[in-house]
């Protein structure tokens, strides 16, 4: 639905604007950039201002600023997956005050998601196959030089989509790092044509129930573990660095993008949200305004668009493993 800053004001502050969301789950609002636009709240609607860019200026009620070329791609988003896309629009808007309580919020979400609707329809399109490693094949490589750990992600034939085997082995590499004192500098890559392709899609059908997913991401969680060696942490990413790959990195104190590297956010594709820690991590960087762009309004960003909004720290030629 369009509609000018004040027929917006309008709309938000009725009583009946719950009811209306059921059946409105998207507002364009069009109208000047320095508009005061007062917040939906709760309220599972995801509020777009169409300004001159994505990701540009705009009201602070909004939830994200789309350049009129990026409208298609949120609606199409929005239309086929609302409740995974104003769910973390409501999620976006209430800022944790801390990782940790970032982490839980974002995994809740995340979990009831699994069980809805859009998830499902997503996983009888596209059923699960066998995983190529189960957890005995080493796919994260640690190697110590001097008081540097470099740590590779390693399934360079899956653009290192991140496993159950690759979480699971990352976190124990991390762990050790946070007890090891004589670590003074760690260097995060990826090994392949790309840094990471975001989850495994091949496990994603193969999941515990969600309630019991939800615990076992909060005790195995690497984004925990970044955040807590983030000041000693570079992550140099590149090819692709999608949905869990991006949300890890970018806790990292430093993230250096190759130019080739694309950036994205798919999970709302699959009716759920970012689960690695993208709502916290990617929010820090870049503010919770583009991080809803990255997920709702844009397939992937370049390594110039990161650069500009803040999401890396510097381009840099070469350097790919």
């Amino acid at each position: 639905m369009f509609c000018t800053p004040e027929s917006y004001a309008d709309w938000v502050g009725s009583p009946y604007a719950g009811e209306a969301a059921a059946t409105t789950p998207l507002l364009v609002v069009e109208g000047d950039a320095t508009c005061s636009l007062p917040s939906p709240g709760a309220l599972p609607v995801v509020v777009a201002f169409v300004g001159s860019d994505l990701g540009g200026d705009g009201p602070a009620g909004a939830d994200l600023i789309v350049g009129p070329h990026d409208l298609a791609h949120l609606q199409s988003a929005v239309a086929q997956n609302p409740v995974a896309c104003t769910s973390l629009a409501v999620l976006l808007r209430n800022p944790p005050s801390n990782t940790e309580s970032g982490l839980a919020a974002e995994s809740a979400v995340y979990s009831t998601l699994q069980a809805g609707p859009e998830f499902e329809r997503w996983r009888q399109a596209n059923p699960s196959s066998t995983p190529d490693d189960l957890g005995t094949e080493c796919v994260v490589s640690a190697e110590r030089i001097g008081t540097t750990l470099q740590i590779c992600l390693d399934r360079p034939g899956r653009h290192n989509a991140f496993s159950v085997a690759m979480r699971d082995q990352l976190y124990e590499i991390l762990a050790m790092a946070i007890v090891d004192d004589t670590v003074e500098h760690i260097e995060l890559r990826g090994i392949g044509p790309s840094f990471c392709s975001g989850g495994d899609l091949a496990q994603f059908g193969s999941r515990p129930d969600p309630a019991t997913a939800h615990v076992t991401r909060l005790m195995r969680s690497p984004a925990r573990l970044l955040d807590l060696l983030s000041a000693k942490t570079t992550a140099r990413i590149h090819g692709y660095a999608l949905g869990g790959g991006i949300e890890m990195a970018a806790f990292a104190g430093e993230v250096v993008a190759h130019p080739d590297t694309l950036i994205g956010l798919p999970e709302p594709g699959l009716g759920l949200i970012p689960g690695a820690g993208g709502t916290v991590s990617i929010t820090r960087r870049c503010g919770r305004w583009r991080t809803a762009a990255l997920a709702l309004a844009t397939d992937t960003i370049d390594a110039q668009t990161a650069l500009r909004w803040g999401l890396v720290d510097r381009i840099e030629p070469g350097g790919t493993t």
